[in-house]
């Protein structure tokens, strides 16, 4: 059992940035691949970000490309989402995933483990 813990979600003016982190305990963190996920009330769940288990390897959705960028510190069991030049459309509640494997993966079926998210609001 892993569990995860977002934090740093707020109200952010467009042109902000924020910083997501992911706090985990319970299983082995290198063990597992992180990745971001955003959800907007009433649509589904979308992919924004994943790292691999040592961090050699980054997905990001082309939304986001260039303004985001996914990180982790194994030693902290703490996985980080730093958002750049944010814009009303990055509105939405940001979840973090573990998946039981060292690879990325944009399809959030394959992660087993989910934050319970954090408000991200741009305002224009």
């Amino acid at each position: 059992q892993v569990q995860l813990v977002e934090s740093g979600g707020g109200l952010v003016q467009a042109g902000g940035s924020l910083r997501l982190s992911c706090a985990a305990s319970g299983r082995t963190f290198d063990d597992y691949a992180m990745g971001w996920f955003r959800q907007v009330y009433g649509k589904e769940r979308e992919f924004v970000a994943a790292i691999s288990w040592n961090g050699s390897k980054q997905q990001y959705a082309d939304s986001v490309k260039g303004r985001f960028t996914i990180s982790r510190a194994n030693a902290e069991n703490t996985a980080f989402l730093q958002m750049f030049s944010l814009k009303p459309e990055d509105t939405a509640v940001y979840y973090c995933a573990a998946r039981k494997a060292w690879e990325v993966s944009m399809k959030p079926d394959e992660y087993v483990y989910w934050g319970q998210g954090t408000q991200v609001a741009v305002s224009s």
